[in-house]
């Protein structure tokens, strides 16, 4: 049967692993326990930065308040919030191009944010301000198609409508119409042979009020040729025929009176 090393050889192969790795142990140590210190400094730096941004954003009043905010505290979410305030202000001060400015600064800035396709919106709003539909319209069917499952998607198509009637594409409005009304209601229990009893949402109200709104669709003109065919004449009617009198309805002689 064989016998168990003694654990003296344990001790001993243990003791000369420290003797030999001690300095790569002791350094590998310091390094994990500076990463931790390192990542617990950084995390309450960057919790302290942007508490301070966010109180500085908060008291912000005027562009130059904001303006300050962006340039003190870039890469914050109060300094993100800022750009989309001053190009709120801007707008409201009817810089739309400035507005603008702003705006596709914050979109460069921040591609991943929440808030990038409500800053294009706001964008071709502002360029509908500047009479620029064409530019406005192509903004809506960007955020339309790239944003289609957000509540932008159907806001920018039906900012498409008032731009298509204005431009007398009636038939692409309505076709936009359609289409909110086809993607943007909320499905309900509907019964074979039953009335549509679906739920619209807000965006579908507004694609059926904007749809009768439009004109009908033009009926096909009749050709020169079908002017030109004359008239059905009307069905004949037939005259009645006399048939013979009756006995009953013969006239009675009257009777001579005696001399």
């Amino acid at each position: 049967m064989p016998t168990a090393p003694p654990s003296s050889d344990v001790a001993v192969e243990a003791r000369v692993f420290w003797l030999r790795f001690q300095k790569e142990i002791a350094a590998a140590l310091v390094i994990v326990i500076l990463a931790i210190v390192g990542f617990a400094g950084y995390r309450f730096y960057t919790s302290r930065r942007n508490s301070t941004a966010a109180e500085l954003l908060g008291n912000a009043k005027t562009p130059h308040d904001y303006q300050e905010v962006i340039e003190r505290y870039a890469g914050t979410p109060a300094g993100a919030s800022a750009y989309l305030l001053l190009a709120e202000t801007q707008r409201d001060e009817k810089k739309f191009a400035q507005a603008n400015s702003t705006l596709q600064m914050f979109v460069d800035k921040n591609p991943e944010h929440d808030f990038v396709p409500t800053a294009r919106l706001a964008m071709a709003a502002n360029l509908e301000s500047m009479g620029k539909n064409d530019e406005a319209l192509s903004i809506y069917q960007e955020v339309a198609a790239k944003y289609a499952n957000t509540y932008n998607g159907p806001l920018a198509l039906v900012s498409q409508v008032p731009l298509l009637k204005a431009k007398n594409r009636i038939d692409d409005a309505r076709r936009v119409c359609e289409e909110v009304l086809t993607k943007y209601r909320v499905p309900g229990q509907q019964v074979e042979g039953t009335r549509d009893d679906r739920m619209e949402t807000v965006w579908a109200g507004e694609a059926m009020r904007q749809l009768r709104s439009l004109k009908p669709p033009e009926q096909p003109k009749r050709g020169p040729a079908a002017d030109n065919a004359p008239a059905k004449p009307p069905a004949l009617l037939a005259a009645p025929t006399a048939g013979p009198l009756s006995p009953a309805a013969a006239p009675t002689p009257k009777a001579r009176k005696p001399r």
